[in-house]
């Protein structure tokens, strides 16, 4: 596979791909020093395109958009014949990644999340990877950047030596993060969701039948009702409709241009 065999996926654009593919271009792209931005979308990270068109085309320019949700595999099977056997789960992904750095003695930034997750989630990932070397951890300040912030992370970021920034800020501000940094770095970014607090042993996993199955979003339901029943109850319906009518063309479902505009006030 190549890392970027982009299909429309209700007007985003996902890449066909599998672990080993995606982990091989964010290694490639920290050797070679170029900027790279990843991240892997489920159907609520797909729908935050579908119904904003500035953001949809934030994502569109994206170097690496992985099938994250089983939903997302299947719709690529299903439009495009992609012949993808499984997803590219962003937890998952992320230890295959921080697999290779540590093999290859690349410094990795962890940017987002609470300090006190942070605190759980370092020495997680030093008992999984006792070679890695994080070269910073910066939790989210949780409000809008600041004129001139964002320049003064990338700086804190390069100086640090790291050839990796893994972003945990939740959808869609993980996303909008990760595009408005990646002009300003020399290095891959990956946008992570849920996986610093997978790793950090605060959320549960769900069964792995659960996940082969594409029922994952009712686990996590099950998990955070008051939180994530809008995102679950309204938007999976309404993947699912616009789906049947781009299959059935009653829906072209066109693509906006990638963005090339910097965004001011994003989350930091």
């Amino acid at each position: 596979m190549t890392p970027r065999c982009k299909r429309n996926v209700l007007g985003v654009l996902v890449d066909v791909t599998d672990y080993a593919t995606a982990t091989e271009a964010v290694v490639t792209a920290a050797h070679e020093r170029q900027p790279l931005a990843l991240t892997a979308l489920a159907v609520h990270g797909v729908m935050t395109g579908v119904l904003d068109p500035a953001h949809n085309a934030r994502l569109n320019s994206f170097d690496v958009v992985t099938p994250d949700g089983q939903p997302v595999r299947w719709a690529l099977n299903v439009l495009h014949h992609a012949g993808l056997s499984d997803r590219v789960y962003g937890p998952t992904l992320t230890l295959h990644v921080l697999s290779r750095f540590a093999d290859e003695g690349l410094p990795v930034y962890l940017y987002g999340s609470t300090e006190e997750t942070l605190a759980k989630l370092v020495p997680a990932l030093e008992r999984m990877f006792p070679a890695l070397k994080l070269a910073g951890v910066e939790p989210s300040k949780f409000r809008p950047v600041l004129p001139g912030e964002d320049v003064e992370i990338a700086d804190r970021i390069r100086a640090s030596g790291a050839r990796l920034v893994l972003v945990g800020l939740g959808c869609p501000r993980q996303e909008i993060f990760t595009y408005a940094m990646r002009p300003l770095l020399d290095m891959p970014l990956m946008a992570v969701g849920a996986a610093f607090d997978y790793h950090a042993g605060l959320l549960r996993q769900p069964p792995p039948w659960m996940q082969r199955a594409g029922l994952e979003w009712f686990w996590r339901l099950g998990l955070e009702p008051k939180r994530l029943w809008r995102r679950y109850v309204i938007l999976n319906p309404a993947y699912l409709a616009r789906l049947a009518a781009q299959k059935t063309r009653l829906w072209k479902a066109e693509p906006p241009e990638p963005a090339t505009d910097q965004p001011t006030g994003f989350a930091v």
